[in-house]
């Protein structure tokens, strides 16, 4: 079937965004008097879980501490969301090599373009605004963000929501990812899946992925990802 759209994750497959986050935390934990704070060992393992507020409460869980509650984690989160938004606007983190080039590609060849992803739409504007000076919304005709589905990756659910906005078959799309959560929501929606690992994610085996790539530049993509 031919390819029609091309949908993408957001953190760690159009940017190298999870080290950001990373500090965010920390810097968030540390305004709040939190005496947490996260290596990039435990972020790694903590990437695991998808989600920022249900990655504080399983590291809350892992070392079975009663706080911060359920609540504070929201608030936390939500500060945690403004430093981010902050670092990304401040232009330190740009592009993956061949992300840029490829997107101009695709839009050429008509392909259209969506994002799915488990963070949340200020997340994904911020890094929009800091990358192409627009909103997410003039470079993706679609956005399915995490805090719009009742089941966050591997659950299909937000895969689903793209193809459904997109109104196509999940054998007219492909999807691009850099975990092994977003590799198997993929999949669980019947898509096709390219995998670009991350500095995070470059010791994971993505044995169900299509294709493994490791960039998307134009000389590590097969034929049926080139457009020009």
């Amino acid at each position: 079937m031919t390819l029609k759209a091309i949908i993408f994750d957001v953190d760690g497959t159009l940017a190298e965004t999870e080290e950001a986050h990373r500090k965010a935390f920390n810097e968030t934990f540390a305004n709040a008097g939190i005496d947490w704070r996260w290596s990039i060992e435990d972020y790694t393992r903590l990437l695991k879980t998808t989600g920022g507020k249900e990655r504080m409460r399983r590291h809350r869980e892992d070392i079975g501490a009663g706080a911060p509650s359920d609540d504070e984690i929201a608030r936390l989160h939500a500060e945690k969301t403004a430093l981010y938004c902050g670092l990304i606007s401040s232009g330190a983190v740009p592009l993956r090599p061949g992300v840029a080039a490829w997107i101009d590609e695709a839009r050429a060849a008509g392909i259209r373009l969506a994002i799915a992803t488990t963070t949340n739409r200020p997340n994904v504007d911020a890094l929009s605004q800091a990358v192409w000076g627009c909103p997410a919304e003039e470079v993706f005709e679609v956005i399915a963000a995490g805090d719009e589905v009742g089941a966050k990756k591997p659950a299909p659910d937000v895969f689903l929501l793209a193809l459904q906005r997109l109104g196509f078959g999940p054998g007219e799309a492909v999807a691009v990812e850099d975990s092994e959560n977003g590799l198997r929501s993929a999949k669980a929606a019947g898509l096709r899946v390219a995998v670009t690992p991350s500095i995070y994610t470059r010791n994971d085996a993505f044995e169900d992925a299509d294709w493994v790539l490791p960039s998307l530049e134009r000389k590590e993509r097969p034929p049926e990802l080139s457009f020009a």
